[in-house]
């Protein structure tokens, strides 16, 4: 019997997130549906210009999304990750603890250093665009790395942010290659369209022959395959995937369970805020996939997860919001 579901590797961020009109893009040379990387001074005079009041403090990051929310279903969740002894950092612990995930960090074995903060901008269509300082995080490597929690796990999670360093892609691959030895699934989410479009060699490297489930949107795939429409798009990443999810939107997703494609449809609801929806779909489809649900079903509690999410301010379900979907899942 495995200790954790899932351990996830990731960028540990304190999401900071904001509400801004389209002006502020082009007033401010911010590139509109993006995660773009900044430095620290560039983020600072961007949360400057923005209202604070009405800023919303998280920790957050892809896969430590996911994890939580993992977590929050029942399920039990490891996460691997880099923060500063600082407030922030202080923060994230406390945050993530509360969230009932496990981590090898404590507030005595942080190291100097800043902890990183991804200033999210939503505006009024409810799409996300990001602007991250990676501080400490950035320096994310193999040293990182919790092996037993890996090995313990059933399912490796790895969050395609952390392509952007070299220290980061030679993590991703060491985690890989430890849960494929000792018979742990790996699952891999590209993040952005930006991590597909800038490091699709990189990519590569760490994908190897395969992975055991792949997550993307639509956009992500096509680039990735290069392909110019979803139907041959989702064949090309049969070479890739031995089972995959491609998230649709406001038109639900679609998945590959290794034989056939499942059409997962979407649950009405009013988009104010995209960001975390495609995390909150990955965490919830990795906790059913994990705790005896199939991969059609894991689909139908993802989509309900993702769309509550979109129809709020923030990435994250309250935990008694994650119990309603569970038994709107099995009434």
């Amino acid at each position: 019997m495995k200790k954790y579901d899932v351990t996830g590797i990731g960028n540990a961020l304190v999401d900071i997130e904001f509400k801004v009109k389209d002006q502020f893009f082009l007033d401010n040379q911010v590139e509109k549906g993006l995660m773009t990387l900044v430095d620290e001074d560039r983020q600072n005079h961007l949360m400057k210009v923005i209202n604070h009041a009405e800023a919303k403090k998280q920790a957050g990051g892809s896969a430590a999304n996911s994890v939580v929310a993992v977590s929050q279903f029942g399920g039990k969740s490891y996460y691997c990750f880099r923060v500063a002894n600082d407030e922030l950092g202080h923060f994230y612990l406390n945050d993530l603890q509360e969230s009932g995930v496990d981590s090898a960090l404590k507030v005595s074995n942080l190291q100097e250093g800043i902890t990183g903060k991804c200033l999210v901008m939503v505006t009024d269509d409810s799409e996300r665009t990001m602007n991250t300082f990676l501080g400490i995080t950035q320096n994310f490597s193999v040293n990182d790395l919790n092996e037993s929690a890996i090995k313990d796990s059933k399912y490796l999670f790895i969050e395609g942010y952390l392509i952007t360093s070299e220290n980061g892609k030679t993590a991703m691959k060491h985690a890989k290659k430890v849960a494929e030895e000792n018979g742990v699934k790996v699952a891999l989410t590209f993040s952005d369209p930006a991590m597909v479009k800038y490091f699709r060699e990189p990519f590569d490297e760490v994908i190897g022959a395969s992975v055991d489930l792949l997550f993307a949107n639509e956009e992500e795939a096509m680039l990735f395959t290069g392909k110019d429409n979803l139907l041959e798009a989702r064949e090309e990443m049969k070479k890739v995937a031995k089972h995959f999810v491609i998230t649709q939107g406001k038109n639900g997703a679609m998945i590959f369970d290794g034989d056939t494609f499942i059409d997962i449809e979407p649950y009405p609801t009013t988009a104010i805020d995209s960001n975390g929806a495609g995390d909150m779909f990955a965490g919830a489809f990795l906790y059913g996939i994990t705790n005896g649900h199939s991969y059609a079903s894991s689909g139908k509690l993802a989509s309900m997860a993702s769309s509550r999410i979109v129809s709020q301010f923030g990435p994250r379900l309250k935990w008694h919001e994650a119990k309603e979907i569970l038994a709107r899942l099995n009434p």
